[in-house]
């Protein structure tokens, strides 16, 4: 027969509620942790966690729902906020959706039934109506990268507007008018905010934004590729091109060899993510970097703060670490009051600029 907490307890001279609440995630004392963590190993115990969801209606899962198992971006978060719960001791279950509404669904029903005690999440769905269940249950829901409107739970952002409207800003510094975008698709949050950044830039230089200057390429590498043929064919005269997020910049970039087009001589370009991409092309390229760590940190740290809500746990927050030319610094966070906590929070975080070779100034200009 295996060991109990009965036989840790008499091992270590500790009560029975203390080692409990060492097991449950509970504020411990140091020497009392390294009674239990010596008397674990020698009575070789291990924790039936089955019995111990059952008694405390935790199973220490977490629900990773994504778009897209092969995009950069998700996956690098994924493998920081998979670490980041793993040291508190929660096990992870990662669904793809591959960016289609009724699959979210279904991974979010799929999460709920194995009670997972809360989900992280980069939606697909605008309405985001499968998570309810999870508001209703009061299982906490921490969104990344998309906001979805009338959903109570914490989110994650960066700074979308302010980082498109500062990358195409830079190229109006250097004497371009005539900008083209590669948006995202209409219905996804971030392509909204991105859009608006560009309009915005344009507008207060004083150029009034065309619409067969903005092409959407649906956030893929063949979106990209193809956004940037029609906008090369529809204006010849275009100088430079702002591509906002990486698959679809990756697709401009093969389409612009494909064209023949020389960067920055004949066409300028700022890009979006993936530092390893921007320093492998020639010439190397300038690009928009968001903080993957941060948000990760920022998720992560925030999910275990409302799993620990009512535990006497310490708070667990992970983000905040900084990060070189303030990336990832914290640039808003809206808190409810009392009153509207169940509303959750906002954080929206700061991306950076890294400049390459791939922007040419227009003498004169």
């Amino acid at each position: 027969m295996g060991a109990t907490m009965k036989d840790i307890a008499r091992l270590t001279g500790l009560g029975l509620a203390t080692i409990s609440s060492y097991f449950n995630g509970g504020n411990v004392r140091e020497k009392n942790r390294i009674k239990i963590e010596e008397a674990v190993k020698e009575l070789n115990f291990e924790v039936n966690e089955v019995a111990r969801g059952l008694k405390t209606n935790r199973t220490k899962m977490i629900g990773i729902i994504i778009p897209e198992m092969n995009n950069t971006f998700f996956a690098e978060i994924i493998t920081e906020a998979e670490d980041i719960l793993r040291s508190h001791g929660y096990a992870t279950m990662i669904c793809d959706c591959r960016s289609d509404a009724q699959r979210e669904k279904e991974a979010v029903d799929f999460m709920f039934h194995r009670r997972v005690d809360g989900v992280i999440i980069m939606p697909t769905d605008p309405e985001g109506s499968s998570l309810e269940r999870f508001v209703k249950a009061e299982r906490p829901i921490v969104m990344i990268d998309r906001k979805i409107e009338g959903i109570p739970g914490d989110c994650i952002l960066v700074d979308n507007d302010g980082a498109a409207f500062d990358a195409v800003d830079r190229l109006i510094r250097d004497g371009h008018r005539r900008i083209g975008m590669i948006a995202g698709p209409d219905d996804v949050y971030t392509a909204k905010e991105r859009e608006r950044g560009y309009r915005r830039a344009l507008e207060a230089r004083g150029i009034a934004p065309e619409g067969r200057l903005i092409r959407s390429g649906n956030y893929t590498i063949a979106g990209g590729a193809a956004a940037m043929r029609g906008l090369r064919e529809m204006n010849p005269d275009m100088t430079a091109v702002f591509v906002s997020n990486y698959e679809m910049t990756v697709g401009a970039m093969m389409e612009i060899n494909d064209l023949g087009i020389s960067v920055p001589e004949e066409l300028s370009v700022i890009g979006f993510d993936n530092i390893d991409f921007a320093r492998a092309s020639i010439p190397r390229l300038s690009i928009v970097t968001q903080p993957t760590k941060e948000i990760a940190r920022e998720a992560a740290g925030v999910l275990l703060e409302r799993l620990n809500e009512g535990t006497g746990a310490k708070p667990a927050h992970e983000g905040r670490s900084g990060t070189e030319e303030g990336a990832g610094e914290r640039i808003q966070e809206n808190i409810p009051d009392s009153q509207n906590r169940k509303k959750g929070k906002t954080i929206k975080l700061k991306t950076r600029f890294m400049e390459g070779k791939s922007v040419k100034k227009i003498e004169g200009k």
